[in-house]
């Protein structure tokens, strides 16, 4: 009952701040959306939305590991592991400017949904192809526009925490795009809060490791499907639940 109690109190928070942050959000995108073509202000601003929720709750304690392994001069394709609603939020803790690829249906959640629209996240109708077709070349443009790309190519949450096979779309942009790689690790996001699940379960550690990127030369001479198994084993070596299977 009163972990019950904690998550309906987070989801109240949510709920009702959310109100206020979107107000904030849209001043933002008017008063910048005509000088600051990437919208860098307004993800900002999001990443501190964002970061709130996760501050709020002191049972949830999350570290940054390798921050300073990302360039702000550099573009990248970003990749990382699945494992609940929390990655999203963890992963706004860098604080570095990316565009989200994500499933169509959040853009349509009132207020933080509306928010991904302003920030021209990048929408994605899971096994239709007319929209992975726009989904590519949407993020193509937003590569050659100076924003990098963050995918989680396993394409769902894992139940179990262990890396599912990784789908092809991000790597297919890699290659067209000569993009350099970076790959992010997301640790304890699972126990946190499941898959399914919005109860509040306790205290936990959560981590998010920045790995060292991975140049265009590195990988150019794999196939795509090779290139999506090698980045597939850099974060696997990473992985809690991988580690304990070794």
């Amino acid at each position: 009952m009163r972990n019950r109690i904690i998550s309906l109190s987070i989801l109240f928070f949510i709920g009702t701040t959310s109100v206020l942050f979107f107000i904030i959000a849209l001043v933002i995108w008017a008063f910048t959306v005509l000088f600051d073509r990437r919208l860098v202000i307004l993800h900002r601003f999001t990443s501190l939305w964002a970061s709130i929720y996760l501050w709020v709750v002191p049972a949830w304690s999350v570290s940054i590991k390798g921050r300073d392994k990302i360039k702000k001069d550099r573009t990248y394709l970003v990749v990382s592991n699945h494992q609940s609603q929390l990655d999203i939020l963890a992963a706004f803790r860098l604080f570095f400017h990316f565009k989200w690829v994500s499933k169509a249906e959040i853009f349509k959640v009132p207020l933080i949904g509306w928010n991904m629209v302003l920030n021209r996240y990048i929408k994605l109708k899971r096994g239709v192809g007319k929209s992975v077709k726009t989904m590519m070349l949407q993020c193509e443009k937003t590569l050659a526009q100076g924003s990098s790309v963050y995918f989680f190519p396993e394409g769902t949450r894992s139940k179990t925490g262990l890396l599912k096979q990784f789908k092809t779309g991000a790597f297919i942009l890699a290659h067209k795009t000569k993009s350099p790689i970076l790959p992010i690790v997301i640790n304890g996001t699972k126990n946190a809060l499941p898959k399914h699940s919005i109860n509040f379960h306790g205290r936990h550690s959560i981590s998010v490791e920045v790995l060292d990127e991975i140049p265009y030369k590195y990988y150019s001479h794999f196939s795509v499907e090779e290139t999506a198994e090698f980045i597939r084993h850099k974060i696997i070596k990473h992985v809690d639940e991988h580690k304990l299977i070794h």
